[in-house]
């Protein structure tokens, strides 16, 4: 699956109600992630066990692959980001509904890519340790480029930082474009300077 290797490969099915039992979920909690997953199976697990020549990272020791069936495209992003909280693992989220599929990984906040028919989608192992796998992956879905100087966990936090800026931008400069008042309009457009530096 995903085009990783033969070796990595595993199909150990993740029953929903073993989830639930072992980590006491509220009812609320239960019927939201049913609404919107069916099946869960851990399909690969890339360590050092499964690729010999990868060495284990200092924070990263194997990284699996879960396979999520989902009932509904549009699916609750919490659903995921709750998995991720209750299995203490670095798991990539093979998101699959009908013959499409969706990449996620929990790291600081839920990241995902885009919808792909599920044969064109491929999983790039780059790095010779798993925590320089793992890092390669987070930046690779998440289209981040990490700036000179920061780690990956700052360079999320500062887009996160810039996206929050440009929502604000585009908001303030929509009020501006209608104001009718002209002194208001010029509090905007001053408003609008300071958060462009």
């Amino acid at each position: 699956m995903l085009g990783l290797p033969a070796s990595t490969e595993i199909s150990k099915p993740l029953p929903k109600k073993a989830i639930y039992a072992k980590f006491d979920l509220k009812s609320a909690q239960r019927d939201r992630f049913d609404a919107d997953i069916s099946k869960l199976t851990i399909v690969n697990a890339i360590s050092s066990t499964t690729i010999p020549a990868l060495q284990k990272g200092e924070t990263v020791e194997c990284i699996y692959v879960i396979d999520v069936a989902l009932k509904r495209p549009d699916y609750d992003p919490k659903n995921i980001q709750l998995l991720s909280k209750l299995i203490p693992q670095n798991i990539i989220f093979a998101l699959r509904y009908e013959n499409k599929v969706q990449l996620a990984v929990y790291h600081t906040k839920l990241i995902s890519g885009c919808w792909a028919k599920a044969e064109d989608y491929q999983i790039e192992l780059k790095g010779l340790n798993l925590d320089k796998i793992w890092e390669s992956l987070i930046t690779d879905l998440g289209e981040i480029t990490i700036e000179e100087g920061n780690s990956l966990d700052e360079q999320i936090a500062v887009d996160e930082a810039k996206a929050k800026l440009e929502k604000q931008i585009e908001g303030l400069e929509k009020k501006a474009r209608t104001e009718k008042q002209p002194r208001k309009r010029l509090e905007y457009f001053e408003q609008l300077k300071k958060l462009k530096k």
